[in-house]
């Protein structure tokens, strides 16, 4: 990131993320047609969604792998609001994530310790370092083995998951994680995963432990 593009992402009065908190915020409070809204049931989001965003992905017992923040909502909307599961990148899921992650900001990122995670964490660092495409070419390569360097113009991270949901540049929007990871895999011309399919798990799921530790800056500013 460039100082102009960190000093923006700093001001919350210059982040544009900081409009899908807004909505996320106005969300949070708005009931569903069963009269539930996400604060029936959790409250204010500033105590109790502290330091939820940083678990994710978390294991989900009824799906039986792990599952993202987004998918975590859509399940209470289900489940809890009798609504319908917003679709992946829909407007008011991402501000519903960004709103949820803010009240990590700051904090160490801490994937789940739960054992059930063990094989997907595998699989997932296995997607990492595979090639894939008519390119050839695996996540490890270019953030493994040339961090730092650029791409079309853009510096190469180290794959350090530490501030989705995004609002990119490039995209003049906002995005989740998996949109990022479907950009580099159509990059390389290869089929992407599926959203919220089992694959885009095990690979987030890596992803996630490779920026524990880290503090989370969501919602952030990416080129």
């Amino acid at each position: 990131m460039s100082p102009a593009t960190q000093a923006m992402q700093k001001d919350d009065t210059q982040n544009p993320a900081m409009l899908w908190v807004k909505d996320g915020e106005a969300l949070w409070s708005k009931p569903a047609a069963n009269g539930k809204s996400c604060a029936s049931c959790h409250n204010d989001a500033p105590k109790s969604m502290k330091g939820i965003a940083a678990t994710y992905p978390a294991f989900d017992t009824q799906s039986r792998r792990p599952i993202h923040l987004s998918e975590r909502i859509n399940l209470c909307r289900k489940n809890k609001q009798d609504a319908s599961p917003l679709p992946p990148e829909h407007q008011d899921l991402l501000s519903m994530e960004s709103y949820v992650a803010l009240q990590s900001r700051g904090m160490s990122i801490a994937p789940h310790r739960d054992k059930r995670m063990s094989e997907f964490f595998t699989r997932g660092e296995k997607h990492y370092k595979q090639r894939i495409g008519q390119l050839d070419l695996s996540c490890a390569q270019c953030h493994d083995d040339n961090p730092g360097k650029r791409l079309a113009g853009t510096p190469i991270p180290q794959a350090h998951p530490t501030g989705y949901p995004i609002y990119r540049l490039e995209w003049q929007g906002m995005g989740s994680l998996q949109r990022r990871i479907r950009n580099c895999m159509s990059g390389v011309r290869a089929e992407p995963f599926a959203f919220n399919s089992t694959e885009m798990a095990e690979l987030e799921t890596y992803l996630a432990s490779r920026a524990a530790g880290m503090a989370m800056d969501a919602p952030a500013v990416r080129p």
